[in-house]
């Protein structure tokens, strides 16, 4: 019973080590507790708002939930009686420290504010990063940036290599220019197959009739002249277009007549007259 009385009186002493160390621990809890809350609400409240770009969340997220931890250990740290002015001096000079010896990981943390302000990419859009990685972009982090392939799968990359790469955005845009080129053999109406095709885009579902579809004659081969579409159509109708125009294009052509090219090679045998035959 005398021990249990001297415990609660331990316990409740202002200058408990035992009744610090109880408030310490509530505070790391509750600190805690709140960074997960704001930062689902930090979540919640982009996934709400159409006006709020989800490029900026993950990071916006991580600088809410950290900075309120970081006041959080700075509050239990001066329930001990710590001097935090100290202690954020040697924090600083750890810090430079520190940054010295992570110069790559800081260029991340620059290279992904840098993407974040200057938005040469956004979460669902298509794009190139030249050399390194094409995909949707996932997520611009901190530290990385996510990309999903056509394929599924996902690439991650470094800040500093995103932006130290030229960025080609195929989404950023509300249209795209398609040029498609279709072979015809020599022999055959080129007036005839410029036409076709012309109505062939002109009535197309996907093809944009502004700026104009254009369609001429570009190109003399060995055994075809190529003749090029340049048609105009939404962003997220290039492909479709692409792979139909394959399909109708050819069908289009056979249908007036005009025919697949094929290769035709003149050969000459010599005979010991030394004429060819």
């Amino acid at each position: 019973m005398n021990s249990m009385h001297e415990f609660m009186s331990w316990v409740a002493s202002p200058d408990s080590i035992g009744l610090n160390l109880i408030i310490a621990l509530a505070m790391l809890v509750v600190g805690w507790a709140v960074s997960d809350v704001l930062g689902a609400g930090v979540r919640k409240a982009a996934a709400r708002s159409s006006r709020i770009d989800p490029t900026i969340v993950p990071i916006v997220r991580s600088i809410v939930v950290w900075t309120i931890r970081g006041f959080t250990l700075i509050a239990v740290l001066a329930r001990f009686g710590v001097q935090t002015a100290s202690i954020i001096a040697v924090l600083g000079a750890a810090g430079l420290a520190i940054g010295l010896a992570l110069q790559g990981t800081l260029q991340n943390i620059a290279a992904g504010i840098m993407l974040l302000a200057l938005r040469p990419l956004r979460a669902g859009e298509y794009v190139s990063v030249v050399g390194k990685a094409d995909g949707t972009v996932e997520e611009v982090g901190l530290f990385l940036t996510h990309f999903r392939q056509s394929d599924g799968i996902q690439i991650t990359l470094p800040n500093s290599l995103v932006w130290g790469n030229p960025i080609v955005n195929y989404s950023r845009n509300a249209t795209r220019r398609l040029d498609f080129q279709v072979g015809v053999r020599y022999g055959d109406d080129l007036d005839l197959a410029v036409e076709t095709l012309r109505g062939l885009i002109g009535h197309h579902k996907l093809a944009l009739p502004e700026p104009k579809p254009q369609v001429m004659v570009n190109e003399y081969r060995d055994s075809t002249v190529m003749i090029n579409i340049r048609v105009w159509a939404q962003s997220s109708d290039y492909w479709d277009l692409n792979f139909d125009l394959y399909q109708s294009a050819r069908k289009a052509l056979e249908d007036v007549g005009l025919h697949l090219p094929i290769p035709v090679r003149e050969v000459r045998t010599l005979t010991s007259g030394g004429q060819g035959a």
